[in-house]
């Protein structure tokens, strides 16, 4: 009993990472209709950039989470520029899925180049001291992702619904042309949602680093898997890809212990591949109806 409560815990802790990481698909499928498929990339620059500011520069690493929130807007916001922006302006279908891939391997040769391939340790902030619970052994950095995933996804709903420019982005989200219409610069917002993407996964790679490894290929199956919890949970629900991350963390971890790491995988694309059949907008997802 007390293997599987750690084996709960500790698929909670990384299905949160996948929800954080599927938050930042969903805002940017709102606003705009496309996925930034160089989430991923955008989770490891942010664990590097982190790794950086507190090893070479000796950055406090609470003080280093703003640094790094601010590089992945930035880095967001030349996604949206240089790959996004051109193909919506000229209506590709499928312009800013090949950009957005093309830029996602960039960003990775640059780390290799910049970082090398080796894998690094990213220091604990806190304790590594497991604390007894229910006979389980939790790590105070597996809550602390929980605590900070959630936190910042509260944090990006409140500013959806209280600010004056999270309206903009509801606005955009609900209709792109009747917010155009209104005087809202859709552009603009569209640029802010890939920002706010970028800055969520970046936040979510120096949450996950000191959990695991730091390095240049830690951010493919992370935003991979993440884009599963997207599909299963609903791109128009947030409440739904938190489900779809827990969902998915623990049955990873379950998997893993229970039948073999080879599989852990595996229960979760099965699921993908269900959902898909019987419910392509997801679990809490809502089916678009379109006037014709």
């Amino acid at each position: 009993m007390e293997i599987l409560i750690q084996l709960i815990f500790s698929g909670i802790a990384l299905g949160m990472i996948y929800a954080v990481i599927a938050f930042g698909y969903q805002l940017t499928f709102a606003t705009s209709g496309t996925l930034n498929f160089g989430q991923g990339e955008a989770l490891m620059l942010g664990a590097l950039v982190g790794l950086t500011c507190v090893e070479d520069f000796g950055i406090n690493y609470w003080l280093m989470i703003p640094i790094v929130c601010i590089f992945g807007a930035l880095q967001g916001s030349f996604v949206e520029a240089i790959g996004v922006r051109p193909a919506i302006k000229i209506k590709s279908e499928f312009g800013w899925i090949m950009s957005t891939i093309a830029l996602g391997i960039i960003f990775k040769n640059v780390a290799e180049n910049i970082w090398g391939r080796d894998d690094l340790r990213f220091p604990s902030p806190i304790s590594e001291d497991p604390i007894p619970f229910l006979g389980a052994n939790i790590l105070p950095m597996e809550i602390l992702v929980v605590a900070g995933a959630i936190l910042m996804m509260v944090m990006v709903e409140w500013f959806n619904r209280k600010t004056i420019y999270g309206k903009a982005v509801v606005a955009t989200s609900n209709d792109r042309d009747a917010a155009s219409l209104m005087g809202i610069n859709t552009g603009i917002v569209i640029m802010f949602s890939y920002a706010l993407s970028s800055l969520t996964a970046a936040f979510a790679g120096v949450l996950v680093a000191p959990l695991t490894l730091t390095g240049a290929t830690m951010g493919a199956s992370l935003g991979l898997k993440a884009f599963a919890v997207a599909i299963i949970g609903g791109l128009s629900s947030g409440f739904g890809i938190i489900i779809g991350g827990l969902i998915l963390g623990i049955t990873e971890t379950t998997t893993g212990f229970y039948i073999s790491t080879g599989y852990k995988d595996v229960p979760g694309l099965l699921l993908l591949l269900l959902v898909l059949a019987l419910k392509p907008s997801g679990l809490f997802g809502k089916t678009a109806i379109k006037k014709v």
